[in-house]
């Protein structure tokens, strides 16, 4: 009586290879170690542990834009100073020139992060994309265009009131806060200061 041929180890390699792989969830054998991140218990890896959206965002936020904020509540406080003061004593005066001035640094900051003017120090160098060359101009002179125009406003304004009035006072400083900024604009584009940040050169 012939006995049964026995399996040799080919055949067992090829029983294993086609066992079907464990599915995604399936609870690992024993001794075999989860993966870097995995739930030993359920072998999916969780998703990311990032804090709550709105807490990051708000972190976020305050932090990206903390010196436009903090400017703004600086020349907002010189306001409510100046508003219970009197513009001819020596306190009221000050809080209009800093009116004046902390508006100047409004302007900057902001105008600054939005805004080019090609070649000036004053200025982040403007992207380099290809546009007409009427929007080319625009982007490459868009902070003294803005200047500009806001400052005609502000003159136009002047004409209209008081100079001796008390908030006719503050816009003439701002008149001439305004004429500061664009000179700066301009005057860094042509000229340089050695060893000094408002120079471009």
């Amino acid at each position: 009586m012939s006995t049964p041929p026995k399996k040799t180890d080919a055949g067992k390699s090829q029983i294993l290879k086609a066992a079907p792989a464990p599915k995604t969830g399936q609870v690992p054998k024993t001794g075999q170690a989860p993966k870097t991140g995995q739930d030993p218990k359920t072998c999916e890896i969780p998703q990311s542990g990032r804090a709550p959206r709105t807490a990051a965002h708000k972190k976020t936020f305050l932090r990206s834009h903390s010196l436009s904020i903090a400017a703004i509540a600086i020349m907002l406080t010189w306001v409510l100073f100046y508003i219970k003061s009197d513009p001819s004593t020596h306190w009221g005066s000050f809080f209009g020139n800093a009116i004046a001035d902390w508006s100047g640094v409004v302007v900057t900051v902001l105008a600054t992060k939005y805004l080019y003017e090609k070649q000036s120090a004053e200025s982040r160098r403007p992207p380099n994309y290809e546009c007409s060359p009427t929007r080319a101009f625009f982007r490459d002179h868009g902070l003294s265009i803005f200047l500009v125009i806001t400052g005609i406003g502000w003159v136009i304004a002047f004409r209209m009131m008081d100079p001796n009035a008390k908030w006719g006072q503050v816009v003439g400083n701002i008149v001439s806060e305004w004429t500061q900024i664009f000179g700066l604009v301009i005057l860094t584009k042509h000229f340089m200061e050695k060893n000094s940040k408002e120079s471009s050169r």
